[in-house]
């Protein structure tokens, strides 16, 4: 399978430009390593809860596995996966996967054989870094049986190794080959630029099966330089990384801007909000970007009287769109701290953002605007932009976007507007300074009679209220209506459980009109997420179908049929 190159995406002169503005440079993941590595070569770089490695530790490892892969047959263009933990040995192999040629293929802790041998196929991943055994789980015998299936799949790395290595795998400290720099890199060869094939990145699937985003080193360098920018980020940050680093968020915010800004990263591989509290206050931690759920449990145990959060300067929330009400709230727990919105896709990094210089009140009412020399509209079904003010499809055009999703030429294509912006498929409002703010997704519509509902009006409502710790909105199906609309709330703990009836009055008297108003509650313990905090609303919505389809064999702690009012709505 060959990839799509740079200029299938890009034109000569949009390249040209993107060089000149300084968003793209000739400087790959590797040579900014060697540029810290010279600099300060005995400054920390990364941190976990067990192990530390500096910038010239960092250097002289990815030097010594890249020669230990090119040994072992891989090189320029070939995919290597990794599944791992928020582990500091991500920082060497997949630096020395891009150091080789070669394309690294990050794979979420959590997934399993289903979704791993999806991902090993759908890249034609050709070896694998793994854990052996990780919470419970053997990821290493997992591989060795995809390898079974999948002959391509030549080589399983063990990272970590615990007890015997499975038949035919390699300890990752086994690969570490001891050369001076002069020889390594003579044996390792020249490499690629930053604008060949640098990464696969799957989505995390809140919808649908995950789609691989090819991008270049520069399509997520250029990431990391821009939210610099915005976060007026120095070589005197610390990164906080509860996000996995084998996703966007961490791959991005936990290796590629603390590396740039010549920071450092401390990541936790296991999410416990006391506990991060604790990592937050010993590593001095200044910087988090994270699902929203993230912050909303860090919030919900934090103690001034306990807890040390003094050294962060801000969090930004991505991967959901944030309410308003909690944006305060973060303020108010932690008044030193920022709360900043972001929103950012697979597809192009970061779409639109609040910065520390944008008034506080905007990541109350917005997401952010487009960053520095990037662009962004709301556009109709044809692409075309709509009214400021109107709701439509926000898309992308600028220097991130991934090249393609890869084997997926037609989804690729059908994704693009005619004037090159990229669909998000995700619902929003443009004011007329240029802040966006998600409304929802186009999937998330719930076609209620023939009335299309965005849901993320109703959602910010009920997240305001101070006994809601979650909520999610879906579409049911209705014989009579087509859709109606289901609610799914988390309460804070120790609080009482919502009612539909009192749900429903405090919508009424928020002055939400009666058709929004949700006809079925569920309360649930927690919400369904993918590893990176994203609910994910395709299980709640076959959660509601197979129980609406069990005919109250399983009947929910609250529902009702159709008000007169909202039936007269219809």
């Amino acid at each position: 399978m060959a990839f799509a190159t740079v200029h299938d995406r890009y034109t000569d002169e949009q390249i040209a430009r993107f060089h000149e503005q300084g968003l793209w440079t000739d400087e790959t993941l590797f040579a900014m390593i060697e540029k810290q590595a010279d600099r300060q070569p005995d400054k920390v770089f990364g941190t976990d809860s067990t192990t530390e490695i500096t910038y010239g530790q960092l250097r002289e490892r990815v030097l010594a596995l890249s020669v230990g892969l090119r040994r072992r047959g891989i090189g320029p263009g070939d995919r290597v996966a990794v599944q791992l933990p928020s582990w500091t040995e991500f920082f060497v192999i997949s630096a020395a996967i891009a150091r080789i040629g070669a394309v690294i293929v990050p794979i979420m802790p959590i997934y399993r054989r289903e979704e791993v041998g999806f991902i090993l196929e759908t890249a034609s991943v050709k070896a694998a870094f793994t854990a052996s055994t990780y919470r419970g789980f053997d990821h290493a015998r997992m591989f060795a049986d995809l390898r079974a299936d999948w002959r391509l799949l030549e080589t399983i790395v063990v990272v970590r190794r615990e007890g015997d290595l499975v038949s035919g795998a390699v300890d990752f400290e086994d690969l570490l080959v001891d050369l001076s720099r002069e020889e390594a890199d003579a044996e390792i060869g020249t490499g690629v630029g930053p604008d060949e094939p640098f990464v696969v990145v799957f989505s995390s699937g809140t919808t649908s099966r995950p789609k691989g985003c090819l991008h270049t080193f520069n399509t997520m360098a250029c990431g990391a330089r821009l939210l610099g920018r915005g976060w007026n980020y120095t070589e005197a940050d610390v990164q906080f990384g509860p996000s996995p680093v084998t996703h966007t968020t961490g791959l991005v915010t936990s290796y590629l801007l603390p590396l740039a800004h010549g920071a450092a990263s401390h990541l936790m591989d296991r999410w416990e909000p006391k506990e991060g509290l604790e990592r937050i206050a010993k590593f001095k931690c200044t910087a988090c970007v994270s699902a929203t759920t993230f912050l909303q449990m860090l919030l919900d145990v934090y103690d001034p009287e306990v807890h040390d959060a003094s050294s962060m300067r801000f969090w930004t929330s991505a991967g959901a769109p944030i309410p308003g009400s909690f944006v305060e709230a973060g303020r108010a727990a932690i008044p030193n701290m920022a709360v900043l919105s972001l929103y950012g896709r697979t597809e192009n990094i970061t779409t639109t953002m609040c910065t520390l210089d944008d008034d506080p009140s905007r990541s109350v009412t917005s997401d952010g605007q487009a960053l520095p020399l990037q662009e962004v509209a709301i556009v109709d079904e044809a692409g075309n932009e709509v009214p400021r003010g109107e709701e439509g499809d926000i898309a992308y055009r600028g220097a991130m976007n991934c090249l393609e999703y890869i084997g997926q030429p037609d989804e690729t294509a059908a994704n693009y507007t005619p004037s090159g912006f990229h669909r998000s498929g995700d619902l929003g409002r443009m004011d007329a300074d240029g802040y966006v703010r998600v409304t929802g997704r186009l999937k998330d519509i719930v076609i209620r009679g023939g009335m299309n509902i965005s849901v993320r009006a109703v959602e910010d409502a009920l997240a305001s209220r101070p006994d809601v710790s979650q909520v999610a909105l879906v579409a049911m199906p209705d014989a009579y209506l087509g859709e109606k609309v289901c609610c799914y709330l988390v309460m804070h703990e120790g609080q009482p459980e919502l009612t539909l009836e009192e749900m429903r009055d405090f919508l009424l008297g928020e002055g939400m009109a009666i058709q929004k108003v949700p006809e079925r509650l569920e309360i649930v313990d927690a919400l369904p997420t993918t590893a990176t905090g994203k609910i994910q609303k395709h299980v709640l919505r076959a959660d509601i179908a197979a129980k609406l389809e069990a005919g109250g064999m399983a009947a929910p702690r609250h529902a009702t049929s159709v008000s007169a009012q909202q039936a007269e709505a219809v």
